[in-house]
């Protein structure tokens, strides 16, 4: 049995899988479209506390987001929101507020699935099956796939672009577009990219 789904995905590797810029994912934020979350050590908010995970405005450190390289790595929180409170709280104590990296920024599992089902990202189909009776993925139409992509295209450009790949090709066998984490297809895929003496296709 594989691992669970996953639970978080760094806006860096969020922007990788949709094929843009974190910028893009701000602008999608600050317009209210997905959620971008964070952790934070305790702090004070008037008379209440808040620590844990917490929805930021990306706005509030949109430095971070520049595309060109320039932005600083970290910025400092100076409101948070509880993902389950409507209201933005102010961080009083500390008073500069709390750092937090832009590597650290990141968007939560089911809002990254239902902002792609929406947008309909991977142009996915609600036939075929990407889950067995028995509730596994099918592995073993996976190593089809491998056997064909290979044949007709050729290798990908890296592990991680052929694993995500097979992640789409799974999300477009499920009516719900669920897909294998990256560690339960990475496990499958290594015997093969080991005996593909897998670096980097030929050009």
């Amino acid at each position: 049995m594989g691992l669970p789904q996953r639970v978080f995905y760094p806006v860096h590797e969020a922007a990788a899988r949709w094929g843009c810029m974190i910028s893009d994912i701000a602008g999608w934020a600050a317009m209210n479209k997905l959620k971008i979350v964070t952790g934070i050590p305790h702090v004070a908010c008037g008379d209440g506390h808040v620590a844990g995970l917490v929805r930021i405005e990306p706005t509030d450190i949109l430095p971070v987001f520049r595309s060109c390289g320039t932005g600083p790595h970290a910025a400092r929180l100076r409101r948070v929101q509880p993902l389950e409170a409507k209201e933005w709280l102010y961080i009083t104590a500390p008073e500069n507020g709390v750092e937090v990296a832009v590597a650290d920024l990141m968007i939560l599992g089911p809002e990254v699935k239902r902002f792609e089902n929406t947008n309909d990202l991977f142009d996915r189909i609600a036939s075929g099956a990407g889950l067995r009776d028995d509730g596994d993925y099918d592995w073993s139409a996976m190593h089809v796939e491998i056997v064909r992509r290979v044949f007709e295209e050729g290798l990908p450009v890296s592990q991680g672009a052929w694993i995500r790949e097979l992640q789409d090709w799974f999300a477009s066998r499920t009516d719900d577009g669920t897909f294998p984490d990256e560690s339960s297809i990475r496990t499958r895929l290594i015997p093969i990219l080991k005996a593909l003496k897998f670096k980097h296709p030929k050009r």
